[in-house]
């Protein structure tokens, strides 16, 4: 019944670099995008935008206006 010796030390720090390493992965996937990736991105949006508003009504327009 011999069990391998673990020095703490070592495995704590272990542990924490591969903790950081999943953060880093994580965190590169969340903002790691170009500039040129998040402009287009907001020039998307803002034409979708653009275009939803172009279809909305006015208040007091309405098709069906008594002539």
């Amino acid at each position: 019944m011999s069990a391998d010796v673990v020095n703490l030390r070592q495995f704590r720090k272990a542990k924490a670099r591969s903790d950081k390493e999943r953060q880093a992965e994580q965190n590169r996937l969340t903002f790691g995008r170009t500039k040129d990736e998040k402009k287009l991105t907001r020039a998307l949006n803002e034409q979708a935008e653009r275009r939803l508003d172009q279809g909305r009504l006015q208040p007091g327009e309405r098709d069906d206006k008594p002539d």
